[in-house]
């Protein structure tokens, strides 16, 4: 007898490699989520300042961490992540909004899916766009500070997280800031600028 088709998803969940259009192990979920919450982290003082009682972004940061250092993918992560939506909903300033969303979203980035499918890019980028949102509308809407943050994330990718963002397509579009600044990252680690050209002749030249 043939187990069930939800066993066999079941079984392979656990393995990280549940059916899709590529494979994707374990380890390299956990990386994603630890670059998710590495990312996050900073901004997450913002928040702290406008709801200093809530700790739901703060778990949602753990869930991530706790999920990278090797325990088991399981409901607290997901549980983690709806909270702190929840808390970003419940933010008076819209900085400490994208502060949640970019600990919710490193939660929620162990249920990345094998799927070619743009929207899966957020589980990887996420994080980032939203805190490099957070700290840009936190010091007077300043972009510069957004490019600092973005350009500091691209930094962190590790090898393992650039080897899975290229299994899926480019961040999806859109006209909102984040989208805008989820696109300037996935440049950043897609299209690095290409390495300067050492000139060793030092002439004379004239």
């Amino acid at each position: 007898m043939q187990p069930r088709s939800g066993a066999i998803r079941a079984k392979l969940d656990r393995m990280g490699t549940r059916p899709g259009d590529f494979e994707l192990a374990m380890d390299e979920l956990r990386a994603i989520a630890r670059y998710a919450a590495a990312c996050a982290e900073p901004a997450l003082v913002i928040f702290h300042k406008d709801r200093p009682d809530d700790p739901r972004p703060a778990t949602a940061l753990h869930a991530a961490r706790v999920f990278a250092e090797g325990a088991p993918r399981s409901r607290l992560q997901r549980t983690a992540a709806t909270d702190a939506h929840r808390a970003a909903r419940g933010a008076t300033s819209e900085a400490a909004q994208h502060s949640a969303t970019a600990a919710a979203n490193a939660a929620a980035a162990a249920y990345l899916h094998p799927l070619a499918k743009a929207t899966q890019v957020r589980h990887i980028l996420g994080s980032a766009a939203h805190a490099a949102r957070a700290a840009e509308l936190a010091r007077g809407d300043d972009p510069v500070v957004a490019e600092y943050v973005i350009t500091a994330a691209a930094s962190q990718a590790t090898p393992i997280v650039l080897d899975v963002l290229s299994r899926y397509p480019r961040a999806p579009k859109g006209r909102t800031r984040v989208a805008v600044l989820m696109g300037r990252l996935d440049k950043l680690l897609q299209d690095p600028s290409p390495t300067p050209r050492v000139v060793d002749d030092p002439g004379p030249f004239f």
